[in-house]
C-alpha cells in the first residue's frame, strides 16, 4: 500500500510519493525501493503488489515513441505501451487475474512526454481533466486535499496522517512537456 500522486500542469507533470513499503505484515524502507523511478523517457510510479511494480520499474523496457507517436501520447499508451507492459509481465511469469475475482493488485502512474496516464491492473489507460491523479491506499486522502486546494506536499502529509500504509519522507520527480 502507498500514496502516489501526480499533478498534470501546463508545462509537464509533478509526481510525489511516500517511502513506506509494506509487505508480509512488515514495514520496509530503503532508497533502492523507490515508488517513482525513471526509465529512459518515462517516469513510472507503482502501487500495490511489489512484484508487478518491480517488473514495471526495473525490468520492463518501455517502447521509444516515434515522431508520429508523439502526436498522440494517449493512443501511444494504449497501442504500444500497454501491450509491451503486458508482455513484460508474461515474460517474467507474473500471473494476471484474468477472471477478475481478486482485489486490485497494482496501479501505475506513468508519464511520457510530460503527460501522465493512470493504468489499472486491467490495463485500462485513463486521463482526467482535473489534472490530479492518485494511486494507493492513501490516494483518496491526497486527492481530496488537492481538490480542496492543498499543495502537493500538504496533500501527501494529510494522506500520511490518515493512512497507516503511508509515511514520510516523501519523494518527488518532475517531467517537462516535450516541445513540439
Amino acid at each position: 500500500m502507498t500514496t502516489i500522486i501526480a499533478i498534470q500542469k501546463d508545462d509537464g507533470v509533478q509526481f510525489g510519493a511516500d517511502s513506506q513499503v509494506t509487505a508480509n505484515n512488515k514495514i520496509y524502507s530503503h532508497d533502492k525501493m523507490a515508488k517513482i523511478t525513471q526509465s529512459g523517457q518515462y517516469i513510472i510510479a507503482g502501487a500495490g503488489e511489489v512484484a508487478p511494480c518491480d517488473i514495471a520499474q526495473h525490468i520492463w523496457e518501455p517502447p521509444v515513441p516515434t515522431a508520429n507517436d508523439k502526436k498522440d501520447f494517449y493512443h501511444f499508451m494504449i497501442a504500444k505501451v500497454v501491450p509491451s507492459l503486458k508482455q513484460a509481465f508474461k515474460d517474467n511469469d507474473y500471473k494476471l487475474d484474468v477472471d477478475g475475482d481478486e482485489e486490485t493488485r497494482f496501479a501505475f502512474l506513468i508519464a511520457i512526454g510530460g503527460y501522465v496516464f493512470e493504468i489499472a491492473d486491467d490495463f485500462s489507460v485513463v486521463m482526467d481533466k482535473s489534472g490530479f491523479y492518485g494511486v494507493g491506499s492513501g490516494s483518496s486522502f491526497a486527492l481530496g486535499a488537492l481538490h480542496a486546494g492543498a499543495t502537493p506536499a500538504l496533500a501527501l502529509k494529510i494522506a500520511a496522517e490518515n493512512d497507516a500504509y503511508t509515511s514520510a519522507p516523501f519523494i518527488w520527480k518532475t517531467q517537462k512537456k516535450l516541445q513540439k
